[in-house]
């Protein structure tokens, strides 16, 4: 992976708590509404997704592509986003 952004520094340094969406590193506002539309108006919301498909980053990234318009990169920041969390957190 390139280099972390510091969004996704600022993410995967801390518990989850009530996060909202947009904190997650790959998730703009208009992804980010996007998926809030359908009920993923928070991170944890998210992670369960990421989890419920066992942590697997390419379908999750394909989830996030075909159901909401992720573009490729957006879609591969999300999923190491959230897999570093789990690795610093579960």
């Amino acid at each position: 992976m390139a280099t972390k952004t510091p969004k996704f520094k600022a993410f995967v340094s801390e518990p989850m708590g009530d996060k909202d969406i947009a904190a997650v590193d790959g998730i703009n506002d208009e992804l980010g509404l996007k998926l809030a539309a359908k009920g993923f108006d928070k991170a944890y919301i998210l992670l369960g997704q990421f989890l419920l498909l066992k942590q697997d980053s390419a379908v999750f990234q394909r989830w996030l592509k075909g159901t909401y318009g992720a573009s490729p990169s957006q879609a591969q920041q999300c999923a190491s986003c959230l897999k570093e969390w789990c690795y610093a957190f579960l």
